[in-house]
């Protein structure tokens, strides 16, 4: 049996009573009080999601945007400092390897957010494909993620 593994916040959802389920090799939270008053909260006022299983990888050096702007499906000189974009990473005949987010952490830093499952297999196909002056980092170790979703959330 598959050892699975824990968020950060694994101990505050089992002391909430959270309902917890293996999901791509992670136990997740999967419900509270029930998914129909959990989605109605989150569709009429707001919920926080622990999403700390998703994956994080770093792209940095001076060439790292060159490196990204051949492989995702966005224009990377479209991102503002600080700000992020949904994209795709795509193979050499344009089609997708995984769908992602990247955000542009300074000038010549990125921080791409992938899918749990495929995590492994975008870390590789972006580091086989690094370029001198880029440097691509599993940092996934080094992150807690929440997403804040709803009509109030902001």
């Amino acid at each position: 049996m598959q050892t699975l593994q824990r968020t950060p916040l694994h101990g505050r959802h089992v002391e909430l009573g959270a309902r917890l389920v293996p999901f791509a090799g992670w136990e997740m939270p999967v419900q509270y009080d029930g998914v129909i008053a959990e989605h109605r909260a989150v569709r009429t006022d707001c919920g926080v999601f622990d999403v700390s299983h998703m994956g994080e990888l770093e792209v940095e050096g001076p060439r790292a945007g060159e490196l990204l702007q051949g492989l995702l499906s966005n224009d990377l000189d479209r991102i503002g400092m600080g700000e992020a974009q949904y994209t795709l990473l795509t193979n050499e005949r344009g089609g997708i390897v995984d769908d992602l987010i990247v955000y542009k952490l300074e000038p010549f830093r990125y921080l791409l957010v992938v899918n749990a499952s495929n995590a492994r297999t975008d870390y590789e196909w972006l580091k086989e494909r690094e370029v001198r002056g880029s440097d691509v980092r599993d940092v996934s170790d080094e992150y807690a993620l929440l997403a804040v979703q709803g009509p109030r959330s902001i």
